[in-house]
């Protein structure tokens, strides 16, 4: 699994002019799984996602974690983060889990940050979403298993 993780102010997926989902102060978390991940993989990088310490404490230290600022989360999928552009400039993807496994852990991760953090919002998998978002900072992580 990929996860490209966006401390934000505001973040949100629209999908065919509609908004579906959107959160304020968090995590937008763009979310990518390989044909080698399993439930286990997703597990630990939930754990890690929700202990991450990058948010700032009073003395302006990246010191705290999503939950001690009671921080929000949007996970978009996006296998895209698995593209492989070693080969001519058309990138390839058969890195990237098929859609059925993907989804499936997809829906599983989604789960497993609920246990952890209690705003979770989420895009469409497969879907054409549009994504915004204030990022804060900027600040960005990127997490691979």
């Amino acid at each position: 699994m990929r996860l490209v993780i966006q401390r934000v102010l505001q973040a949100g997926v629209t999908i065919d002019g509609e908004k579906v989902a959107g959160i304020g102060r968090g995590y937008l978390v763009l979310l990518g799984v390989g044909h080698e991940d399993t439930k286990e993989t997703a597990d630990k990088l939930v754990k890690k996602l929700a202990a991450l310490r990058i948010n700032e404490d009073e003395n302006g230290k990246t010191n705290l974690s999503i939950r001690d600022i009671g921080g929000e989360l949007l996970v978009v999928s996006q296998f895209t983060l698995y593209a492989d552009c070693s080969h001519g400039n058309r990138p390839g993807f058969t890195l990237a889990a098929k859609p059925e496994q993907a989804n499936m852990l997809y829906e599983y991760f989604i789960e497993k940050c609920r246990e952890e953090i209690p705003v979770v919002e989420h895009g469409c998998f497969g879907a054409d979403m549009k994504v915004d978002l204030i990022n804060d900072g900027p600040f960005t992580i990127v997490l691979d298993s």
